[in-house]
Protein backbone atom coordinates (compact mmCIF):
# COMPACT_ATOMS: atom_id res chain seq x y z
CA UNK A 1 0.00 0.00 0.00
CA UNK A 2 2.84 2.38 0.86
CA UNK A 3 4.48 1.64 -2.50
CA UNK A 4 1.22 2.41 -4.31
CA UNK A 5 0.92 5.75 -2.51
CA UNK A 6 4.51 6.58 -3.43
CA UNK A 7 3.80 5.89 -7.09
CA UNK A 8 0.74 8.14 -7.07
CA UNK A 9 2.64 10.94 -5.37
CA UNK A 10 1.49 12.99 -2.33
CA UNK A 11 -2.21 13.25 -1.58
CA UNK A 12 -3.71 16.63 -2.55
CA UNK A 13 -3.94 19.09 0.30
CA UNK A 14 -7.34 19.63 1.86
CA UNK A 15 -8.97 23.03 1.25
CA UNK A 16 -8.23 25.38 4.13
CA UNK A 17 -10.91 27.83 5.18
CA UNK A 18 -9.78 31.25 6.36
CA UNK A 19 -12.50 33.36 7.99
CA UNK A 20 -11.53 36.89 8.98
CA UNK A 21 -13.13 38.79 11.84
CA UNK A 22 -14.66 41.38 9.51
CA UNK A 23 -16.47 38.65 7.58
CA UNK A 24 -14.00 38.35 4.68
CA UNK A 25 -13.18 34.78 3.76
CA UNK A 26 -11.24 32.71 1.33
CA UNK A 27 -10.52 29.08 0.61
CA UNK A 28 -7.00 28.00 -0.26
CA UNK A 29 -5.18 24.74 -0.82
CA UNK A 30 -1.81 24.47 0.92
CA UNK A 31 1.22 23.90 -1.28
CA UNK A 32 3.34 20.76 -0.68
CA UNK A 33 5.65 21.27 2.25
CA UNK A 34 3.53 23.98 3.87
CA UNK A 35 1.98 23.45 7.28
CA UNK A 36 -1.69 22.54 6.78
CA UNK A 37 -4.53 23.62 9.06
CA UNK A 38 -7.33 21.10 9.55
CA UNK A 39 -8.86 22.23 12.82
CA UNK A 40 -11.16 25.04 11.67
CA UNK A 41 -13.78 25.86 14.27
CA UNK A 42 -17.52 25.29 13.95
CA UNK A 43 -18.22 28.82 12.74
CA UNK A 44 -15.72 28.49 9.90
CA UNK A 45 -17.09 25.10 8.84
CA UNK A 46 -20.67 26.36 8.77
CA UNK A 47 -19.73 29.56 6.97
CA UNK A 48 -17.75 27.68 4.33
CA UNK A 49 -20.79 25.53 3.61
CA UNK A 50 -22.83 28.69 3.21
CA UNK A 51 -20.25 30.17 0.81
CA UNK A 52 -20.39 26.97 -1.24
CA UNK A 53 -24.17 27.15 -1.60
CA UNK A 54 -24.02 30.82 -2.56
CA UNK A 55 -21.48 30.04 -5.26
CA UNK A 56 -23.65 27.18 -6.54
CA UNK A 57 -26.64 29.50 -6.73
CA UNK A 58 -24.72 32.07 -8.78
CA UNK A 59 -23.73 29.48 -11.38
CA UNK A 60 -27.38 29.35 -12.50
CA UNK A 61 -27.26 33.07 -13.30
CA UNK A 62 -24.21 32.99 -15.56
CA UNK A 63 -24.66 34.45 -19.02
CA UNK A 64 -28.24 35.63 -18.53
CA UNK A 65 -29.88 38.70 -19.98
CA UNK A 66 -32.14 40.88 -17.87
CA UNK A 67 -35.11 39.50 -19.79
CA UNK A 68 -34.11 35.90 -19.07
CA UNK A 69 -33.59 36.70 -15.38
CA UNK A 70 -37.23 37.79 -15.14
CA UNK A 71 -38.73 35.01 -17.26
CA UNK A 72 -40.73 32.09 -15.85
CA UNK A 73 -39.77 28.71 -17.28
CA UNK A 74 -41.78 26.31 -15.07
CA UNK A 75 -45.24 26.17 -13.52
CA UNK A 76 -43.79 28.04 -10.54
CA UNK A 77 -43.94 31.83 -10.41
CA UNK A 78 -40.28 31.88 -9.37
CA UNK A 79 -37.71 33.39 -11.73
CA UNK A 80 -33.94 33.43 -11.46
CA UNK A 81 -33.90 37.15 -10.79
CA UNK A 82 -36.68 36.81 -8.22
CA UNK A 83 -34.74 34.12 -6.37
CA UNK A 84 -31.63 36.30 -6.23
CA UNK A 85 -33.67 39.30 -5.07
CA UNK A 86 -35.34 37.24 -2.33
CA UNK A 87 -32.07 35.76 -1.07
CA UNK A 88 -30.42 39.19 -1.00
CA UNK A 89 -33.29 40.37 1.17
CA UNK A 90 -32.90 37.33 3.40
CA UNK A 91 -29.17 37.84 3.90
CA UNK A 92 -29.71 41.53 4.66
CA UNK A 93 -32.53 40.83 7.12
CA UNK A 94 -30.63 38.16 9.03
CA UNK A 95 -27.49 40.28 9.12
CA UNK A 96 -29.50 43.02 10.82
CA UNK A 97 -31.21 40.65 13.26
CA UNK A 98 -27.90 39.02 14.23
CA UNK A 99 -25.95 42.26 14.59
CA UNK A 100 -28.61 44.35 16.39
CA UNK A 101 -30.31 41.59 18.43
CA UNK A 102 -33.25 43.81 19.44
CA UNK A 103 -36.05 41.73 17.94
CA UNK A 104 -37.23 44.59 15.73
CA UNK A 105 -38.63 43.86 12.27
CA UNK A 106 -36.15 44.86 9.54
CA UNK A 107 -37.57 46.94 6.70
CA UNK A 108 -39.11 44.78 3.99
CA UNK A 109 -38.78 41.50 5.88
CA UNK A 110 -42.32 40.42 5.05
CA UNK A 111 -42.62 42.21 1.71
CA UNK A 112 -43.75 39.64 -0.88
CA UNK A 113 -42.47 41.90 -3.64
CA UNK A 114 -38.99 40.56 -2.86
CA UNK A 115 -39.82 37.54 -5.06
CA UNK A 116 -40.67 39.59 -8.15
CA UNK A 117 -38.68 41.86 -10.44
CA UNK A 118 -39.78 45.38 -11.28
CA UNK A 119 -39.25 47.16 -14.59
CA UNK A 120 -36.24 48.92 -13.05
CA UNK A 121 -34.48 45.79 -11.76
CA UNK A 122 -31.39 44.69 -13.69
CA UNK A 123 -29.38 41.53 -13.17
CA UNK A 124 -26.25 43.57 -12.53
CA UNK A 125 -28.00 45.51 -9.76
CA UNK A 126 -29.43 42.31 -8.26
CA UNK A 127 -26.01 40.68 -8.20
CA UNK A 128 -24.49 43.77 -6.57
CA UNK A 129 -27.24 43.84 -3.94
CA UNK A 130 -26.71 40.14 -3.22
CA UNK A 131 -22.96 40.60 -2.87
CA UNK A 132 -23.47 43.51 -0.46
CA UNK A 133 -26.01 41.55 1.59
CA UNK A 134 -23.78 38.49 1.90
CA UNK A 135 -20.86 40.68 3.00
CA UNK A 136 -23.09 42.20 5.69
CA UNK A 137 -24.16 38.73 6.84
CA UNK A 138 -20.57 37.48 6.94
CA UNK A 139 -19.48 40.51 8.95
CA UNK A 140 -22.36 40.06 11.42
CA UNK A 141 -21.49 36.39 11.99
CA UNK A 142 -17.76 37.08 12.11
CA UNK A 143 -18.23 39.69 14.84
CA UNK A 144 -20.00 37.29 17.23
CA UNK A 145 -18.07 35.81 20.17
CA UNK A 146 -19.62 32.42 19.31
CA UNK A 147 -22.68 30.88 17.66
CA UNK A 148 -24.54 30.43 20.96
CA UNK A 149 -25.40 34.14 21.05
CA UNK A 150 -29.17 34.69 21.43
CA UNK A 151 -30.92 36.37 18.49
CA UNK A 152 -34.44 37.67 19.33
CA UNK A 153 -36.83 37.39 16.40
CA UNK A 154 -39.56 39.91 15.53
CA UNK A 155 -43.28 39.13 15.81
CA UNK A 156 -44.70 37.19 12.87
CA UNK A 157 -47.59 38.77 10.94
CA UNK A 158 -49.58 35.51 10.74
CA UNK A 159 -49.74 35.23 14.54
CA UNK A 160 -49.17 38.69 16.06
CA UNK A 161 -50.36 37.60 19.51
CA UNK A 162 -47.74 34.86 19.82
CA UNK A 163 -44.63 35.52 21.87
CA UNK A 164 -41.66 36.14 19.55
CA UNK A 165 -39.06 33.37 19.42
CA UNK A 166 -35.39 33.62 20.24
CA UNK A 167 -32.92 31.63 18.17
CA UNK A 168 -29.20 31.12 18.57
CA UNK A 169 -26.96 32.64 15.93
CA UNK A 170 -26.17 29.05 14.96
CA UNK A 171 -29.80 28.36 14.11
CA UNK A 172 -30.06 31.60 12.15
CA UNK A 173 -26.96 30.72 10.13
CA UNK A 174 -28.26 27.21 9.46
CA UNK A 175 -31.60 28.68 8.40
CA UNK A 176 -29.90 30.88 5.81
CA UNK A 177 -27.79 27.95 4.65
CA UNK A 178 -30.91 25.82 4.13
CA UNK A 179 -32.71 28.69 2.39
CA UNK A 180 -29.80 29.23 0.00
CA UNK A 181 -29.40 25.53 -0.76
CA UNK A 182 -33.13 25.12 -1.40
CA UNK A 183 -33.26 28.05 -3.80
CA UNK A 184 -30.03 27.00 -5.52
CA UNK A 185 -31.88 23.83 -6.45
CA UNK A 186 -34.87 25.83 -7.67
CA UNK A 187 -32.54 28.03 -9.73
CA UNK A 188 -30.89 25.03 -11.37
CA UNK A 189 -34.26 23.65 -12.52
CA UNK A 190 -35.48 27.05 -13.75
CA UNK A 191 -32.26 27.63 -15.70
CA UNK A 192 -32.29 24.20 -17.33
CA UNK A 193 -35.90 24.71 -18.38
CA UNK A 194 -34.99 28.16 -19.68
CA UNK A 195 -32.15 27.30 -22.04
CA UNK A 196 -30.79 23.86 -21.19
CA UNK A 197 -27.84 25.07 -19.10
CA UNK A 198 -27.29 23.30 -15.79
CA UNK A 199 -25.18 23.88 -12.71
CA UNK A 200 -23.45 20.50 -12.61
CA UNK A 201 -21.83 20.97 -16.01
CA UNK A 202 -20.31 24.29 -14.88
CA UNK A 203 -19.08 23.37 -11.40
CA UNK A 204 -15.45 23.21 -12.53
CA UNK A 205 -15.48 26.61 -14.23
CA UNK A 206 -13.99 29.75 -12.72
CA UNK A 207 -15.99 31.08 -9.75
CA UNK A 208 -18.24 34.10 -10.11
CA UNK A 209 -16.93 37.44 -8.95
CA UNK A 210 -18.42 38.75 -5.72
Amino acid sequence: MADQRAERGPEPAEPVAVLHRDGRHNLRRDRPGERQIHHADERTHRCVRTYTQRATLLIALRGLTDAQAGRRSTASELTLGGILKHLAQGERVWAQLISERRGETPDGMWDMGQYHLTADDTLADLRAAYAAATRAMDAAVGALPDLDVAVPLPPVPWDPEAAPETWTARRALLHMLRETAQHAGHADIIRECLDGANTTAQLGDAPDAG
